[in-house]
């Protein structure tokens, strides 16, 4: 979680260039790249571990909720595909609509932010925590470091929204609104693999 995403959604913006390969900012690609490849090596550990500790991952699996994961899977699905028609509303030269959308995704996570809290506070309420077992140190430790860059995400799309409502985005000047949507997408990415993997697979 570095300044350079936070700087894509709150700088100035400069025009559309035709024919790029990639929407957004190049800085906020490298970025991406950087917190995709962080949390492959943690899903690699985590895997890892499994596979050495088998029986105690099986009996960790077993107390977290499924189910819940389930709901914030959706939930987080839902918030991107709002996020994704408001980018193509604004390209429309509709930004008060893009605005409500990006407003609707913020909603959409705050229905997993909900949900994680209370699926902490059970576990805690349980005793279990980071000074655990390694498959809750493990667990802890990849879902908060995304729980983490789902806040932040919330945060540009705020962001993100106010400028919509400012008229700052156009069809002509949206390289910061693409960058957002962008890192918001990225983050639905890594939860969409976080899930099975903590979740489900046994």
């Amino acid at each position: 979680m570095n300044s350079p995403s936070l700087d894509a959604a709150i700088a100035p913006e400069t025009p559309s260039v035709t024919g790029k390969l990639l929407p957004g900012d190049f800085a906020v690609w490298m970025l991406i790249l950087i917190e995709i490849s962080t949390f492959g090596l943690m899903f690699i550990a985590f895997s890892g571990m499994r596979a050495y500790e088998r029986d105690l991952f099986l009996a960790g699996q077993a107390v977290i909720h499924p189910i819940a994961g389930l709901i914030n899977t959706v939930a987080l699905l839902a918030a991107s595909g709002f996020v994704a028609q408001g980018v193509l509303d604004n390209r429309n030269n509709k930004q008060q609509r893009a605005a409500t959308l990006l407003m609707a995704g913020m909603g959409m996570a705050s229905v997993y932010v909900v949900v994680k809290l209370w699926e902490y506070w059970q576990l805690g309420s349980a005793g279990y925590g980071l000074s655990g077992d390694h498959f809750f140190m493990a667990y802890f430790l990849l879902t908060g470091f995304h729980f983490m860059h789902v806040v932040l995400g919330m945060v540009f799309l705020g962001i993100m929204a106010r400028k919509l409502l400012r008229k700052a985005y156009g069809p002509d000047n949206q390289a910061g609104l693409e960058s957002g949507a962008c890192y918001w997408h990225m983050i639905d990415l890594i939860w969409v693999v976080l899930f099975p993997i903590v979740y489900v697979i046994r």
